[in-house]
């Protein structure tokens, strides 16, 4: 697959798992997001085996490769689904867009990088637009209300994930392949949400149907497996200060989505909100089209070993 067919690919996987984790909500969030990366991780264990990759790692290295997995395939995902209860998953898909945002800042705080004007500029435009997307939530502000609860549990799981990315830029520069650090990621969040599950004496209960039987598949083949490959080979080809703009096109596709399935209304502050959300994502990617390495870090955690810091894919 040439490069115009692995972009396509990465923003049309990533933007429609949006919609698939609707059919996902028949059971607990736990359980939906334990199923995905069980199976997902399987998927990936198994691919290494068989491609005899190496698979030996310091306990430090575990460490944070379970780090990983907690934040970027199992605790941001939970809150993600719980969210999804909540809001469409077009809105879902822009208010998670602001992960370029968070990297910014965890970027600052974990790997002392002074963000530029240009930056602060685009985050603030960035806000703005996630603002004008939820005025009316933020008008009637109440912890109680859908939408509230929706947007501060979303905003919760993308910073969880921004974390994720934080533990996956330590993985790049310790010289850790993304596929084995992914693979043992998936792993370890999958371990950690089964022990919680028993731990609170959640029935297990699988949901037979064949949307959600479709959709788990989908969700961990697709979602989880094939889109983060194909934006992987897509680094390779284009390099990934172009490639970065799959997290800006994602949220397009969602929201095109959402209108089709889900009946989604657009209105003036909508329409607005979303156009600087998305304006303010390529004001911070098209800054650093001269950085490519910060960008690999803001889309998917990926970054030359050579260097301290560095998405999904969804």
């Amino acid at each position: 697959m040439g490069p115009l067919g692995l972009y396509s690919a990465v923003v049309l996987i990533w933007g429609s798992t949006w919609i698939a984790i609707q059919y996902q909500l028949s059971v607990g969030p736990e359980l939906a997001v334990a199923y995905r990366f069980v199976l997902a991780a399987v998927i990936l264990m198994a691919w290494c085996v068989i491609r005899r990759l190496p698979m030996r790692y310091s306990l430090r290295d575990h460490v944070f490769m379970a780090a990983l997995g907690v934040c970027l395939f199992s605790l941001n995902y939970v809150l993600i689904y719980i969210a999804s209860a909540h809001l469409t998953s077009g809105l879902l898909a822009v208010v998670f867009s602001t992960i370029v945002i968070m990297n910014m800042i965890n970027g600052a705080i974990f790997f002392k990088r002074r963000p530029e004007t240009r930056t602060l500029i685009g985050a603030a435009i960035g806000l703005g637009g996630i603002s004008l997307v939820f005025a009316r939530d933020l008008a009637m502000f109440d912890l109680a209300a859908g939408g509230s609860v929706g947007l501060l549990v979303s905003l919760a799981g993308s910073y969880i994930a921004s974390l994720g990315n934080m533990a996956s830029a330590r993985n790049q520069a310790r010289g850790i392949p993304v596929l084995q650090a992914n693979a043992y990621g998936m792993m370890y969040g999958s371990i950690l949400l089964i022990g919680y599950i028993l731990a609170a004496g959640i029935p297990f209960t699988f949901d037979t149907s064949p949307s959600f039987v479709a959709a788990l598949i989908y969700l961990s083949l697709f979602g989880s497996v094939l889109a983060f490959g194909s934006y992987l080979t897509l680094l390779g080809k284009i390099g990934p200060d172009r490639a970065a703009y799959s997290s800006v096109m994602f949220p397009v596709v969602a929201l095109l989505l959402s209108t089709w399935f889900e009946g989604f209304v657009w209105d003036s502050n909508i329409v607005l909100g979303v156009g600087l959300t998305l304006l303010g994502n390529i004001v911070i990617l098209t800054k650093r089209m001269h950085k490519p390495a910060v960008i690999a870090m803001q889309t998917t955690g990926t970054k030359p070993a050579s260097t301290p810091c560095d998405v999904k894919a969804r």
